[in-house]
C-alpha cells in the first residue's frame, strides 16, 4: 500500500515541488487552480513559490501555511493521477489538512478557501518560535516556563514553541547540557496554547466549509490513530489542532505497527528535506525491508528544478512495479 506523508510548518522550502510546474499536468493544473481561487492574493503567492533562496518571508506563516496546502494537496493529486490514490494519508501540522482535502473531508472547490481563511485568522497572538531538539520529550528538563512541547516527531525528535525570550533561554539551556537544538522556520509557537484564540476564531471559518466524512484512511497527526467521522466533520477538530501538539512519531509508528508488515508500505515522502520518512527508517518494518521509504521530491539544494520530476518519476516507478 502507498501512503502519502505531507510536511507542515518549519518544511516548507524555497521553490518547493516547484520543478514539476509545467512539467506535471495534474500538479500544474492543480496549483493553477489555487491560485485562480485566491484572487490577486494568488498572484502573490506564487511569486514567494518560485521566489529562489534564501527567502526569509517564507517563514511567515501567512507565506508558509497556505503553501504548504496547495502544494500538498498538488503532489497528492499528481500521485493520484499517475498511480491511482494513495491508501493512507499521514500530514503534519497544516500537512493533515492536505491529507482531508485529498480525503475529500474538505471539498477541492473550498481548497483555497481553507488556506486564505488559515492565513486570515492568524494574528499576534501566538508569535513565537519552534525549536527542534534531539531528545525525548522524557528527557527535557520539566520547568520550560512558557515554552511547551509542539511536536514529537521521533523516538528522539522533539520540537519546543514558546516566545522567543522564553526560548531562547530554554535554547542555552539544552546547548549548555550537550543537546543539539536547531530553531525551525516558524515566527509562530504553533501547537501550543498560545494559539488558542486563533483556534477559535478557525472553527468558525472551518464550520462554514462543512466538511465531510474521509473517503480514505486518514491517519491523524493529533490522535496517533485513524480518523474517525465523528471528528472528520466536527470543525472543532480540525481548528484545536493549531492549539495541540502534533503527535507524528506516535502516528507514523501506529500506521508501521498495524500496515508495515502485511501487506508492507510505500511511504511517499513529500519534504523537501524529507524529514517526514527519516523516522520511519527507525521502524522494524523498514529496517526488515518489508516497507520502504521513498522521496517524492528532490532535496533541498535541488528542489525547484528538474531533478524534482525525476525524483517525482521514480517514486511514481516504484508505485507501478
Amino acid at each position: 500500500m502507498t501512503v502519502l506523508l505531507l510536511p507542515g510548518q518549519g518544511g516548507q522550502r524555497e521553490r518547493m515541488a516547484a520543478g514539476l510546474y509545467d512539467v506535471q499536468e495534474e500538479f500544474t493544473r492543480t496549483m493553477n487552480e489555487f491560485f485562480g481561487s485566491l484572487g490577486a492574493a494568488g498572484d502573490r503567492l506564487a511569486a514567494q513559490w518560485l521566489h529562489r533562496a534564501p527567502h526569509p518571508g517564507l517563514d511567515e506563516a501567512q507565506v508558509a501555511q497556505p503553501l504548504l496546502l496547495g502544494v500538498g494537496y498538488a503532489l497528492g493529486r499528481a500521485v493520484a493521477a499517475t498511480s491511482g490514490p494513495p491508501r493512507l494519508l499521514l500530514g503534519h501540522s497544516v500537512g493533515e489538512l492536505a491529507a482531508a482535502c485529498l480525503a475529500g473531508v474538505f471539498r477541492h472547490s473550498d481548497v483555497g478557501q481553507l488556506a486564505s481563511v488559515r492565513t486570515q485568522v492568524l494574528g499576534d497572538d501566538g508569535r513565537g518560535g519552534m525549536l527542534a531538539v534531539a531528545a525525548a520529550p522524557d528527557d527535557l528538563p520539566v520547568a520550560l516556563g512558557p515554552v511547551a512541547v509542539a511536536a514529537v516527531n521521533g523516538p528522539r525528535q522533539t520540537v519546543l514553541a514558546g516566545p522567543l525570550d522564553a526560548l531562547e533561554r530554554v535554547r542555552d539551556l539544552l546547548t549548555t547540557a550537550g543537546r543539539t537544538v536547531l530553531r525551525l522556520r516558524s515566527e509562530h509557537a504553533f501547537h501550543t496554547p498560545a494559539m488558542k484564540a486563533t483556534a477559535r476564531r478557525f472553527a468558525v471559518e472551518v464550520a462554514a466549509l462543512r466538511p465531510a466524512p474521509a473517503r480514505a484512511v486518514v491517519v491523524s497527526g493529533r490522535t496517533a490513530r485513524p480518523l474517525r467521522e465523528r471528528e472528520a466533520v466536527d470543525a472543532a477538530f480540525w481548528a484545536d489542532q493549531l492549539a495541540l501538539p502534533v503527535r507524528y512519531w506516535p502516528a507514523l509508528e501506529s500506521l508501521l505497527d498495524t500496515w508495515g508488515t502485511d501487506p508492507g508500505l510505500l511511504l511517499l515522502d513529500a519534504a523537501p528535506d524529507r524529514s517526514l520518512g527519516a523516522p520511519a527508517r527507525r521502524h522494524p518494518a523498514v529496517r526488515s525491508g518489508a516497507s520502504r521509504v521513498l522521496p517524492l521530491l528532490a532535496p533541498v539544494r535541488e528542489t525547484g528544478g528538474p531533478a524534482d520530476a525525476d525524483a517525482f518519476a521514480r517514486a511514481m516507478a516504484a508505485v507501478e512495479a
